[in-house]
């Protein structure tokens, strides 16, 4: 399928939930596997998105590095803004965050406000990954 020349092609950011003890190489594998299950590529990730205080974690620098990216990290209050958009509910994750998903949300909160998800949340052993993507934008 040709890309419309007059729109410019989303942005898709990858949000991730992952354990301390994950290593880096299941989180790369897991994004990997989530842009093959939406029919995407490596090219088409413009960002990787989790929680602020996951942000730091050398796991996450590592992964980040490995797919050529930079982290983002999202405040609770930007992840709780775009719950009501979150389709996976985790109890767990609700008790402790406030929110129904850590993947979910931060892709969607990264992505931006009129973002939506490409793939819900999918699960790894120590890790989760969603996909979203900001909506087409007409160029300039």
């Amino acid at each position: 399928m040709d890309l419309d020349p007059d729109v410019s092609p989303p942005r898709v950011v990858a949000g991730v939930g992952f354990r301390t003890v994950t290593p880096p190489e299941e989180i790369v594998a897991l994004v990997h596997r989530a842009l093959m299950e939406a029919g995407l590529g490596a090219g088409d990730l413009a960002a990787l998105a989790t929680a602020a205080d996951r942000a730091g974690a050398p796991a996450l620098h590592a992964a980040a590095a490995s797919l050529g990216l930079t982290p983002i990290a999202l405040d609770a209050a930007a992840l709780r803004a775009v719950d009501a958009r979150v389709v996976t509910r985790s109890s767990r994750i609700t008790a402790s965050r406030g929110i129904g998903s850590v993947a979910e949300a931060a892709a969607l909160a990264g992505a931006g406000p009129q973002a939506r998800l490409l793939l819900p949340r999918i699960a790894s052993p120590g890790a989760t990954c969603a996909l979203a993507a900001a909506e087409e934008s007409a160029r300039d």
